[in-house]
């Protein structure tokens, strides 16, 4: 039955993926700040747990790309595919060590998948510009990592932990 249930929930927060960049996607520079897709993969990894959250990320951008064009599946939609399992991954795993309890905890391991997700779609960028022929520079890294993305951090950073602890008092975080 619990299987059952995060399997539902997944398959939630992956058509979360799909649909919230419409919101926001009406002014792409608006929608690339506000790192739409992030939410529901960070979300999956504290109600699911790292296994189905890392395969949501993954999935979420490549499946986007073929459904919608945006984002463009080479380099982006795959960069962003190992930039948001890792999202997943991290989220999922520390969430479960951590627990989500407090908002301290929550915190922590929110910003540990930014920050090891953001790492990951620099590496992804240098391996696939790289086959391209294309250089990636540390300032394009900050650029697209941090500076063009703190709208988006923020939000993260104020509305996840809000929700995990609202749903997690209700019994839905992961077991």
């Amino acid at each position: 039955m619990r299987n059952t249930r995060k399997l539902i929930l997944s398959a939630m927060f992956l058509a979360l993926g799909q649909v919230l960049p419409f919101v926001t996607g009406q002014i792409p520079e608006i929608g690339k700040m506000l790192c739409p897709m992030h939410f529901p993969v960070l979300l999956c990894g504290f109600f699911c747990g790292w296994n189905y959250a890392a395969v949501v990320g993954f999935i979420c951008p490549l499946l986007r790309s073929v459904l919608f064009g945006m984002p463009v599946m080479f380099p982006s939609a795959v960069g962003m595919a190992f930039e948001l399992m890792t999202y997943g991954l991290v989220s999922g795993l520390l969430s479960r060590k951590l627990g989500m309890k407090s908002y301290s905890s929550i915190y922590l391991t929110l910003l540990a998948a930014m920050v090891c997700g953001r790492l990951v779609w620099g590496i992804a960028q240098i391996i696939l510009l790289g086959i391209n022929g294309s250089a990636f520079t540390m300032q394009a890294f900050l650029a697209g990592a941090v500076i063009n993305a703190i709208p988006g951090i923020v939000l993260q950073l104020i509305l996840i932990p809000l929700i995990v602890r609202t749903l997690g008092k209700r019994g839905t975080a992961q077991e």
